[in-house]
């Protein structure tokens, strides 16, 4: 299976490998970016974040497998470009699915309110949002490249 590009190029279907490699390069990295900061501004230990945030990266490296996979059988299936407003829509779209995991979770872990929890995941869905659309993005760009050059090496 082939996907289209805006500017017109075509790129292999992801692997089950690859998405393996895409899921953890962005949890790892989220996870680096944002455990200190949370530790810091919830008065938790980095320990205690820095488990809370692996817990909830594996759910949502798992999630994103999945979720992508689906995402990209109906990108092939309709053939529509990776616009912003489609980024757009990708990054709130995995995120919102999140919620339904993250916030039980989170309250667990931290012995807080539902609630409580429910606007920690919506403090964190607005760090994640702009660094999903960033990662993917770049992501996208480096793996086009990629592909590009090793399709030119066979030819």
């Amino acid at each position: 299976m082939k996907l289209s590009h805006a500017n017109g190029t075509s790129v292999p279907a992801k692997s089950l490998k690859e998405r393996a490699m895409h899921a953890l390069l962005f949890e790892m990295i989220g996870v680096l970016l944002f455990a200190p900061g949370l530790a810091w501004v919830l008065g938790q230990s980095l320990g205690k974040m820095g488990a809370m945030t692996v817990m909830i990266s594996t759910v949502a490296m798992l999630w994103n497998m999945l979720f992508n996979a689906g995402f990209d059988r109906l990108r092939a299936r309709y053939g529509f470009a990776m616009s912003l407003t489609v980024r757009a829509l990708h990054a709130v779209a995995f995120e919102a699915g999140l919620i339904v995991v993250v916030v039980p979770l989170a309250a667990w872990w931290l012995s807080i309110s539902l609630l409580e929890a429910f606007w920690l995941d919506i403090a964190l869905l607005l760090l994640f949002l702009p660094y999903t659309m960033a990662f993917n993005w770049t992501y996208d760009k480096i793996r086009a490249r990629i592909t590009q050059q090793r399709q030119t090496l066979i030819v």
